[in-house]
C-alpha cells in the first residue's frame, strides 16, 4: 500500500491492478473496499463474463472468447463514488516441457516457473517422451529434470549457471520488442497539466489519479493529461498511467503528487512517502551493546561463541540513531529483528550435526507480548521508536507468525494448533521449504501453526496488531511469508487498515520475505495482501554478476525485465545487499568463500575474509545498483563497511564502528555517497527506467523524471568511485 494516496471509508490506499486469467476467476472483494455491503454497482467490460456474489464479497470474472486487451477498466460504485480498477490482459500461454524417455521411471521437473518443487510437476510419459505443460508469462526460466530421484539437465536445452557452482536448463518465451513497446516517460508540467512523452505511439492510454481513471488527449508525439481540481486539497495523491500498442504492454508511470502538482524536489518527501524508503537491516544481538546490565549470554560448554548471545540491544541502536550514525547514512528506515521473548537454554538442530544454538537472532518466540530481557523492556523499545521518528525515520519490526517455539503458551495449550512434524511413512517434516511449504517444521522444537485453523490466524493477527499499535510502529517484515496461507494475510492486514490505517489516517508498509519463483512471490503481493517482498530472484542474478566478472551482465538485465513484468516498474519491492541467511556477499566477491562450497560448515572450519581487496569494490558496485534501481535499497548491518562472512551464523558477526581498515572506511564512505545521491534525486526514486546497453562485462541504464536524468554505467573490467 502507497503513503501517496487517499484514506476513506470505502478504499485504504491505491488499488492495485487485477491480472486477469485465461479462465475463470474469483476477486476477494474485501480485499478492497472496507464494507462490502456499500457497493451499489459494478460496470465490467463486455468481454467479461461477471457474477457478483448475493453477500457482495467476491467477484467472479470469466473471459469470453479470445478478444481480451491488453488493459481494460472496471468501474464498482460504493457509497455513491465511483472506484475504477486497471484490468491487465493474460499474459500465460501453454508450454509444453518434454524429455526423450530412456527407461525412466519417474520424471519431474523443478524451476522458476514452479519455486523448485519437483512434487509439482509430475511428467506423463507419452509414447516415447515424458510430458508436462505449464502456463507461463514470455521470460526466461531456469529449471533441471529429477529423473528418478536425481537431477539432470535437460540435452536438449541451453544451459546458464545457476549461481553456486553448478548449472540450470533454460526454457525462454518469446518477449515484446522493447524497441517497439511504447516506452512512455515524463515530459513536463504546467499547473494541473501532465505531459508525456512515448518512443513509440500507444493504441490506448489509461490515466489514474488516485483510483479515478482520467480523460487523455493523444497526439501524434504527447500524452496530455489533467489532474482534476479537487486534488489541491490533497497533501499527497498519485498519478499513475499504463498503455499498450500491438506490441504490448509499456512500463508504467508513476508521479506523486503534492496539492495536486507533481512533486519535483526531494525535500518535500517524508518518512511517509514509502518510495523513498532507504533501510536499514539490524540483527538487533549483533549491532551494539547500549546497555551492558541486561547482558545474559547462555552458559553451557556445548555451544559455540557464534551461535549464543553477544550483547546487542535496543539501547545500542537508539545511541546510534542519537549520535547520528544513521542520519550520515542518510537511512530514514530501520527494520529490526524480532524482539518477542526468546528461551533461556540452548537448542540442539535436528539435521545433522547437530549443533546448539540459542535464540540470539530472536525467531523462537515464547510469548506473544513481551519483549525479550535480553534486548531490552518496553521503556526502551518506545525510547528507540520515539527517536527514530523524532529523526525522521520508519521503524519495521520482523514478525513471526508461522511458528513458535515449542515452550510458547500457543503450542502448550493445544499442540493440535501446530501442524504435524511426522509425515506418513515416518518422515520427518522439518525444513521441506517447497513439498511441505504450508506446513513444514524449522526445527523439532519449533512447531509451525495450524494457520488455517480461523482460532490459530486470530491468535497470531492479534499478536502482531498488539505491536504495532503498542509501539507506534510504521510496518512489518514478514518472516516466512511463503509458509503462511493467504487468509492470515488477508485477515491481519484487514486489522491493521481497520484498527490502525484509518483511525489514525496513517498508512503501514508490509514487505514478505519469500524464496521462490515470482509467480509465488507475486501471489502474497496487492490490495488487501502485503504491500512487497523481497526480490531474491533478481539480488541472486546481480549477486552472481557482480562477484564474478566472468558471469554475463546480461543474467542482470533479463532479469531486471521479469522484475518490471511481475511487480512494474514502480513497486516498492525490497532489494537486500545481503541478509542474515545468506553469506556475506564480500566474501563471495573477494573469493574467500567459494559459490559451490557449503558456507555454513565453512564458517564453522575457518576465518572467512574477504579475500582479495577487489571484493570492497565490488560490493560498492552492488550497492550502487540497489541505490540507482527502483524499489527499496535495504543495507544490511556490517554491509557499509564490508563485514566478511560465511553462513549462517558466520554472517552475524558484532557489528564495528571504530578501527576500520583504509578499506572499511573508504567503502563506508562510498556507500555514504551512494545513498546521498538516492535520497536527493528524484529519477532514482520515482524515475522511469531504460536499459541502455547490456554486454557481457558492461551495462547501463537511465533513470528519468521530468527534466531529472540518472546515468548508471556498470563495468566489471573497470572498478572506481569518486
Amino acid at each position: 500500500m502507497d503513503r501517496d494516496a487517499e484514506l476513506v471509508q470505502d478504499v485504504v490506499g491505491l488499488l492495485s491492478p487485477i491480472q486477469l486469467e485465461s479462465k475463470k476467476q474469483t476477486i476477494n472483494l474485501e480485499d478492497y473496499f472496507m464494507d462490502v455491503s456499500r457497493i451499489d454497482s459494478l460496470e465490467v467490460p463486455r468481454f467479461l463474463k461477471h457474477n457478483l456474489s448475493a453477500d457482495k464479497k467476491s467477484l467472479t470474472l470469466n473471459p469470453v472468447g479470445k478478444s481480451v486487451p491488453p488493459l481494460a477498466v472496471m468501474t464498482i460504485a460504493a457509497g455513491g463514488k465511483n472506484y475504477d480498477f486497471l484490468l491487465k490482459g493474460p499474459q500465460k500461454r501453454k508450454v509444453r516441457v518434454a524429455l526423450k524417455d530412456r527407461g525412466f521411471r519417474k520424471v519431474q521437473i523443478k524451476g522458476e516457473m514452479n519455486a523448485w518443487n519437483p512434487s509439482a510437476a509430475n511428467l506423463k510419459k507419452v509414447a516415447d517422451r515424458w510430458e508436462y505443460d505449464f502456463e507461463l508469462n514470455p521470460g526466461d526460466y531456469q529449471y533441471i529434470f529429477v529423473v528418478d530421484g536425481k537431477e539432470m539437465l535437460d540435452p536438449e536445452a541451453p544451459q546458464t549457471s545457476n549461481g553456486v557452482g553448478g548449472y540450470n536448463s533454460v526454457l525462454s518465451l518469446s518477449k515484446p520488442k522493447e524497441e517497439k513497446l511504447p516506452g512512455l516517460y515524463t515530459k513536463n508540467k504546467s499547473g494541473r497539466k501532465i505531459n508525456l512523452g512515448f518512443a513509440s505511439k500507444p493504441k490506448a492510454v489509461y490515466a489514474f489519479w488516485n483510483n479515478t481513471k482520467l480523460a487523455e488527449k493523444i497526439s501524434e508525439n504527447n500524452i496530455e493529461l489533467t489532474i482534476p481540481a479537487g486534488a489541491t486539497a490533497a497533501k499527497r495523491s498519485t498519478l499513475r498511467v499504463w498503455a499498450y500498442n500491438e506490441e504490448g504492454l509499456a512500463n508504467d508511470i508513476y508521479v506523486p503528487l503534492e496539492n495536486g502538482r507533481p512533486i519535483t524536489k526531494s525535500r518535500q518527501l517524508d518518512r511517509s512517502d514509502f518510495h523513498a524508503q532507504i533501510m536499514y537491516f539490524t540483527l538487533i544481538d549483533r549491532f551494539n551493546n547500549g546497555d551492558k546490565t541486561n547482558d545474559e549470554p547462555v552458559k553451557d560448554d556445548r555451544l559455540l561463541p557464534q551461535a549464543n548471545y553477544q550483547g546487542g540491544d535496543l539501547a545500542g541502536i537508539t545511541a546510534k540513531i542519537k549520535d547520528g550514525y544513521f542520519k550520515k547514512l542518510n537511512i530514514n528506515s530501520i527494520w529490526l529483528s524480532p524482539i518477542t521473548q526468546n528461551p533461556l537454554t540452548a537448542y540442539q538442530e535436528f539435521p545433522e550435526p547437530h549443533r546448539f544454538y540459542t535464540g540470539y537472532h530472536g525467531y523462537w518466540p515464547i510469548f506473544s507480548y513481551k519483549v525479550d530481557h535480553r534486548f531490552g523492556d518496553d521503556k526502551a523499545m518506545h525510547d528507540l521508536v520515539n527517536a527514530a521518528h523524532d529523526n525522521g525515520m520508519n521503524v519495521l519490526l520482523d514478525y513471526i507468525c508461522n511458528h513458535v517455539h515449542e515452550d510458547h503458551q500457543i503450542y502448550k495449550e493445544n499442540p493440535k494448533r501446530a501442524t504435524r512434524l511426522n509425515l506418513p511413512g515416518g518422515k520427518k517434516n522439518i525444513r521441506i521449504w517447497d513439498e511441505q511449504r504450508l506446513t513444514t517444521w524449522f526445527d523439532t522444537f519449533l512447531p509451525s501453526l495450524d494457520l488455517s485453523r480461523k482460532e490459530v490466524i486470530e491468535l497470531q493477527s492479534d499478536s502482531a496488531m498488539y505491536w504495532i499499535k503498542k509501539f507506534n510502529l510504521d510496518g512489518y517484515r514478514h518472516d516466512a511469508t511463503k509458509h503462511v496461507p493467504l487468509p492470515f494475510w488477508r485477515t491481519l492486514t484487514r486489522k491493521l487498515k481497520e484498527q490502525v490505517m484509518v483511525p489514525k489516517n496513517k498508512l503501514l508498509y508490509q514487505v514478505g520475505e519469500t524464496y521462490g519463483s515470482r509467480d509465488l512471490i507475486q501471489s502474497y503481493i496487492g490490495s488487501g495482501l502485503l504491500d512487497a517482498q523481497f526480490d531474491f530472484n533478481l539480488y541472486f542474478d546481480a549477486r552472481e554478476a557482480f562477484a564474478k566478472p566472468e558471469t554475463s551482465f546480461k543474467k542482470v538485465t533479463n532479469s531486471m525485465r521479469e522484475t518490471f513484468n511481475y511487480y512494474g516498474h514502480h513497486a516498492t519491492m525490497a532489494y537486500i545487499s545481503g541478509n542474515h541467511d545468506i553469506p556475506r556477499f564480500i566474501s563471495l566477491a573477494g573469493g574467500d568463500l567459494k559459490f559451490d562450497e557449503n558456507d555454513r560448515e565453512a564458517g564453522f572450519s575457518r576465518r572467512v575474509g574477504v579475500g582479495d581487496p577487489v571484493g570492497y569494490d565490488r560490493l560498492s558496485m552492488l550497492t550502487a545498483f540497489i541505490m540507482t534501481i527502483p524499489g527499496i535499497p535495504v543495507l544490511y548491518y556490517g554491509d557499509e563497511i564490508g563485514i566478511p562472512g560465511a553462513g549462517d551464523p558466520d554472517n552475524r558477526r558484532m557489528m564495528r564502528f571504530s578501527g576500520l581498515s583504509d578499506r572499511e572506511a573508504a567503502t563506508k564512505a562510498t556507500a555514504e555517497k551512494l545513498t546521498k545521491i538516492r535520497k536527493n534525486n528524484l529519477s532514482l526514486i520515482y524515475g522511469d527506467t531504460k536499459i541502455l546497453l547490456e554486454e557481457d562485462m558492461t551495462f547501463a541504464y537511465l533513470r528519468y523524471y521530468f527534466d531529472e536524468l540518472a546515468l548508471v554505467v556498470f563495468n566489471s573490467d573497470l572498478i572506481c568511485f569518486n
